[in-house]
């Protein structure tokens, strides 16, 4: 079982910290901190040869990330990463990352939870072709709600565009779209050997289910310690309740009784396509001409911004030639 063995990835706020937590406790995975950089930099060449090699200068760039202090993997064990300075191949260096981190963990199985990168599918899968994909999908007006009531949406996306001061329901929604039709759109080509879809409504429903069967598709026995995630782990750093480590709980979101009717019309106006292709049912069938007009006018704003966020396909090639050269 090569690392990176499994990356948890679905639109932000969709529940994926808490399935991180879940799969982490298995006895046999860990679970790597956030790392958006995996594939970023591979696609910006940060560190890299123009061919997608490592150098020294990724190293450092490595030590100076705060995110990636998390790991607690330091430098003379970065440094033998890359036995004589040699360049080594940017895929069999996060591997070995992945596995340092494992080690540590006592697990030899090691994954990711990025959760952006869901728009990253074919550049993950071409650095590293026998991984497996976890999609996690959640209603998209409760995926809203929890971005309306998020205390950092303004220094992340979608809170951070311009269009969420004039209409946030709307950029969110669309923002929803981007990232759950990249995965399904990936979906397609990586095979239900390595791509595996779960909804956070049936996860908070039926967990045991849900858990038994994410274990068949990684190949692995159930551990009933899966469920037991939270135990010792409800206290952050300053002894506060963390809602992070919260046992399963139901409820928490509902954009039935939590959210506004001319919102609800409003992300429908947007998405409402996707909902229903996705089986969640629609409250307004028909929105108004002014909400479509409304959402017309955000989509057009966004449509250029949105469309940066995907990696040039040059980028996914080189990949396929540089990840395990």
């Amino acid at each position: 079982m090569a690392n990176p063995y499994i990356f948890i990835v679905g639109c932000p706020r969709s529940g994926t910290t808490l399935f991180r937590h879940i799969v982490g406790a298995h006895p046999q995975i860990a679970i790597t901190p956030e790392a958006h950089w995996i594939p970023l930099w591979f696609e910006g060449r940060k560190g890299l040869t123009p061919d997608g090699l490592v150098t020294p200068e990724l190293i450092q760039q490595l030590l100076e990330d705060p995110k990636f202090a998390l790991f607690r993997i330091g430098r003379e064990d970065l440094l033998t990463l890359m036995p004589n300075g040699q360049p080594v191949s940017y895929a069999s260096f996060v591997t070995s990352i992945f596995d340092l981190y494992g080690k540590a963990q006592g697990k030899a199985i090691v994954g990711n939870k990025t959760p952006d990168s869901v728009r990253r599918l074919g550049t993950l899968h071409s650095l590293w072709p026998e991984s497996r994909f976890v999609h996690i999908i959640r209603d998209g007006r409760d995926v809203a709600l929890s971005f309306m009531n998020w205390s950092k949406v303004l220094q992340k996306k979608p809170g951070n565009f311009p269009t969420w001061k004039v209409d946030p329901v709307s950029t969110v929604a669309l923002w929803w779209e981007l990232n759950v039709r990249s995965g399904l759109q990936a979906a397609r080509w990586l095979g239900p050997d390595l791509y595996y879809e779960i909804r956070y409504e049936s996860l908070i429903a039926n967990p045991a289910a849900e858990c038994k069967a994410l274990c068949d598709f990684l190949g692995l026995p159930y551990e009933e310690a899966m469920l037991g995630y939270c135990e010792g782990q409800t206290k952050d750093h300053e002894n506060h309740a963390d809602p992070a480590w919260r046992p399963i709980t139901p409820g928490l979101r509902d954009w039935r009784t939590e959210m506004p009717t001319g919102d609800v019309e409003r992300f429908e106006a947007a998405v409402g396509e996707l909902l229903v292709e996705l089986d969640y049912p629609r409250a307004v069938p028909q929105p108004g001409p002014q909400s479509l007009e409304r959402v017309s006018m955000i989509r057009d704003l966004l449509a250029e911004g949105l469309q940066k966020l995907a990696p040039p396909e040059e980028n996914v090639e080189l990949a396929k030639r540089a990840g395990n050269g």
